[in-house]
């Protein structure tokens, strides 16, 4: 069974709160369906002292199990969204850095939400690691952890087994992932699709991810990077890219490349075909839409490229990842059902 917890604390927000317990309760009850009813996830709402009965700042009272100190192992422990200043937070939570820090050697997903960071950033997980936070609270953060390698571009940070998510509109995104790692791709399709809307940022377009072809610290790439994702329906030359950074193509194109791995042709198609497997998953937009969005042409053109690096048509890769078509003018009785 997959357990999972959040910390309650006064000025805590409380959709940061309920959201994930949601999802998770929601991806709980669709993958016990393999397994005779039986449930697979289990969420706890843990208190930062003895008391267990919290009225948090918007006036909604929540009841907790029991305190942090005293709970059993968990495999994920969310920190929610500070109301306003975390100042408050940190001085109630001072006495409990030392467990933040033994729930995380013992392997525990540590997730924080907006100003929820400063707790691990108190506590020196955060150390050496990138991180992010509330936007309204980049400067001030920056300041007081100057160790910390501040994403302000990325919604969603993960170093090691802590997770860091810029707010509560970007928590879906992230418990979806977790989901998906959980229970699967059946389960997370399912989940997303009652709590997402139909288009949205994808997992992998917000999130900085170590290991991946953003987790370096060459930040005149970077935003060459930025840009390249933010252009993606008009995609900018090398030229034009390396003119912006003040490079010659030459020198711009072995600087990308020492930072990704790749040059940025390469990297703008990894970009473009990512982008056009998400929609093909998650929208019923017709060929020719996703190919302009995704900065081809022409469909003809879209359909060979996709062809060529995924080994099949971007129709035939639609019908195998979601198990259904879409009609685009599909009457209430000739809607196609989910075979999924």
């Amino acid at each position: 069974m997959r357990t999972a917890a959040a910390l309650l604390y006064p000025d805590a927000l409380a959709t940061s709160i309920t959201l994930p317990m949601e999802i998770l309760h929601a991806a709980s009850q669709l993958a016990s369906v393999a397994h005779r009813g039986a449930a697979q996830g289990q969420f706890r709402l843990l208190s930062t002292s003895a008391e267990r009965a919290i009225t948090l700042s918007s006036g909604l009272a929540i009841r907790a199990g029991e305190p942090l100190h005293d709970a059993p192992a968990m495999e994920m422990l969310i920190l929610p969204a500070i109301w306003r200043s975390p100042d408050r937070t940190l001085r109630l939570c001072s006495e409990l850095l030392p467990e933040l820090r033994r729930r995380h050697e013992q392997g525990t997903l540590l997730c924080s939400v907006g100003t929820g960071s400063c707790l691990l950033a108190e506590a020196g997980l955060l150390s050496g690691r990138s991180a992010t936070t509330h936007w309204n609270y980049f400067d001030r953060f920056e300041k007081r952890y100057p160790d910390v390698h501040l994403k302000r571009r990325h919604l969603i940070t993960q170093s090691g087994n802590i997770f860091c998510v810029g707010s509560v509109n970007s928590i879906a995104d992230l418990m979806v992932h977790i989901v998906e790692l959980w229970y699967g791709k059946r389960v997370s399709r399912a989940v997303e699709n009652q709590f997402s809307p139909e288009i949205r940022r994808t997992f992998q377009t917000a999130a900085f991810l170590e290991g991946t072809y953003t987790a370096h610290h060459d930040e005149i790439i970077l935003e060459a990077q930025m840009r390249m994702q933010e252009q993606l329906a008009n995609p900018q030359s090398v030229a034009d890219l390396a003119r912006d950074a003040g490079f010659g193509a030459r020198a711009f194109t072995r600087r990308f490349r020492r930072a990704t791995g790749m040059s940025p042709l390469q990297y703008v198609m990894q970009l473009r075909v990512g982008e056009a497997r998400s929609l093909l998953l998650h929208s019923n937009l017709d060929i020719n839409e996703i190919a302009w969005r995704c900065g081809w042409q022409s469909a003809s053109l879209f359909s060979r490229q996709f062809r060529l690096r995924m080994g099949m048509p971007p129709r035939d890769y639609r019908a195998a990842v979601r198990g259904k078509r879409f009609i685009a003018s599909a009457s209430p009785s000739s809607a196609p059902a989910d075979t999924a």
